[in-house]
């Protein structure tokens, strides 16, 4: 385990291994009950396989609310602030980004808010393989960990819509979805945390209670999508 921690001092170290010791939740939990992560995350790029990862921002919804007071974000320390078009995009400049927080830190605490609790992204792909790729280099850590995809559960939860409705804000104006502050991480888990609710709502209709079952759609839709 030591092989993990080569690059963290004892104390950062120590909280690693905390993580890694908690619990996993419940091997079915209810939707109703269980605590769900929703994560989004802005980058340098478009390419999460070699753009750096700025920011994070995550909100949870637990007992089928959004919990505002439960939420995260971390701007990370870049040596090489990302470039005018993109800092255009996502509004975090030089100055934010070279005095953020530094990475370890910035991805311990992100791992303490998360907890083992399922985490949840519009086109999962994206979010995922930016913190992944985070994680493992500051961290040493090989994140796998529980994802559910907005981006297939609600074409699968509302397949009437899903011919007009392919990004994140053609559903946002589906259902009069609200966001202030586009491509800011944390108001875009927001926005993406209604949209979950809507889901959620829309799933209990159709008789699914369990996190097994909106899993079990996501996977469907995934075929759907690959046979067209």
């Amino acid at each position: 385990m030591a092989g993990h921690n080569t690059l963290l001092d004892a104390q950062s170290a120590q909280r690693l291994q905390s993580w890694r010791n908690l619990p996993s939740p419940a091997f079915r939990p209810v939707l109703d009950d269980a605590r769900f992560v929703i994560v989004d995350v802005e980058t340098s790029g478009l390419n999460p396989n070699r753009d750096q990862l700025i920011a994070i921002g995550a909100v949870a919804v637990q007992d089928a609310r959004i919990g505002v007071q439960d939420s995260f974000e971390v701007i990370l320390r870049q040596d090489n602030v990302s470039g005018k078009d993109n800092i255009l995009v996502h509004g975090i400049g030089d100055a934010a980004q070279a005095g953020g927080t530094p990475p370890a830190e910035g991805l311990l605490c992100f791992l303490e808010y998360l907890g083992k609790d399922p985490l949840v992204a519009f086109h999962v792909k994206f979010d995922e393989t930016a913190i992944r790729r985070a994680l493992r280099k500051y961290l040493k850590l090989n994140f796998k960990h529980d994802w559910l995809d907005l981006a297939y559960l609600m074409p699968a939860l509302y397949p009437e819509q899903a011919g007009e409705c392919r990004t994140l804000d053609d559903w946002m104006q589906c259902f009069g979805i609200r966001n202030a502050a586009r491509h800011n991480a944390l108001a875009d888990a927001l926005a993406t945390a209604e949209l979950l609710l809507i889901a959620f709502n829309k799933a209990r209709r159709s008789g699914i209670e369990q996190l097994s079952g909106l899993q079990e759609l996501e996977k469907a839709q995934r075929w759907v999508n690959w046979a067209r």
